[in-house]
């Protein structure tokens, strides 16, 4: 016995243009709408600065224009090499043949996974683009691998008021630190002598044009997702207005043990961040006064 189909004619062709039509006006934000305190429109007109389009900066501007955010600058000076491809989820093996610009790889792939969001990349290093770059951003994010960076951001967006989400791995471990001024300890705050000393000596006598050579570390991509996906929902609370949701001190994950935990940074009384007023602009320009230092 024959099976009987009813015959493809006009009925199932209108009824797959009305299936495709229906599609076509889902509401792309249809389960980020079901929280509580997302705000489409707020986080639509929301402006981020991501430092680093690295391993975190692939991972964070993913997250960022996946959930809606308009407008991102991207800020990395280096390239994109194959070592990167096993964590980078922006990156491509033509990208590591040209040795394109991470910036340019990240804004470009992310313009893909929402056309209407601005992503714009910056080739700089983020210590040569000046105190600007920091203005009239709703929130920063920090994907460095370098503690000179981390603290040039740190101060221009503590003196900018302007919250900024710090983020770091090393092997399978990981690190996430919110910062919203004047409230809160910032990344100053955590730091003694040596680090100080490590970010003299990336500036040593000859200034800028040092070469400084840093060992490579281990990177894994479970742990940088993690991390990175920590970083961008933070931010995300930030751009809709909720610094009571956000992680109040330093959140720490250790993938071999399977654990994380978050651990208290109180303020520093002695971090120029948290001095008289007038300190913080003298924080802001420690970087650059370094890096003008002569021998």
């Amino acid at each position: 016995m024959r099976a009987a189909y009813a015959p493809l004619g006009s009925g199932t062709e209108v009824a797959r243009t009305e299936v495709l039509t229906t599609r076509k006006r889902e509401d792309r934000f249809d389960r980020s709408r079901r929280i509580p305190w997302f705000d489409l429109e707020r986080t639509r007109s929301s402006r981020a600065l991501v430092v680093g389009a690295g391993a975190l900066g692939n991972e964070v501007v993913k997250d960022l224009v996946l959930s809606g955010v308009g407008h991102i600058t991207v800020v990395d000076m280096d390239r994109v090499v194959r070592s990167n491809l096993n964590r980078c989820v922006l990156f491509t093996e033509q990208d590591a043949e040209r040795g394109r610009m991470k910036a340019e790889a990240v804004a470009e792939a992310a313009s893909r996974l929402d056309p209407v969001a601005e992503v714009e990349p910056l080739t700089e290093r983020v210590e040569d683009l000046g105190e600007g770059v920091f203005d009239r951003r709703d929130v920063v994010v920090g994907c460095v691998d370098n503690l000179a960076a981390r603290v040039h951001i740190n101060a221009n967006t503590y003196h900018l008021g302007v919250p900024y989400v710090d983020g770091g791995t090393m092997g399978l471990m990981g690190k996430v630190q919110v910062v919203v001024p004047p409230r809160t300890s910032c990344v100053e705050c955590t730091l003694n002598a040596s680090h100080y000393r490590v970010i003299e000596q990336r500036y040593s006598c000859t200034g800028a044009g040092v070469t400084f050579v840093e060992p490579k570390l281990a990177s894994e991509v479970t742990t940088t997702a993690l991390v990175a996906a920590v970083e961008a929902r933070e931010a995300m609370k930030l751009l809709n207005g909720r610094p009571d949701l956000v992680v109040s001190n330093l959140f720490y994950y250790d993938g071999n043990r399977n654990v994380s935990d978050v651990l208290e940074v109180a303020v520093n009384p002695a971090c120029p961040n948290h001095r008289a007023p007038g300190a913080r602009r003298g924080a802001a320009s420690r970087s650059a006064a370094a890096k003008g230092r002569g021998g």
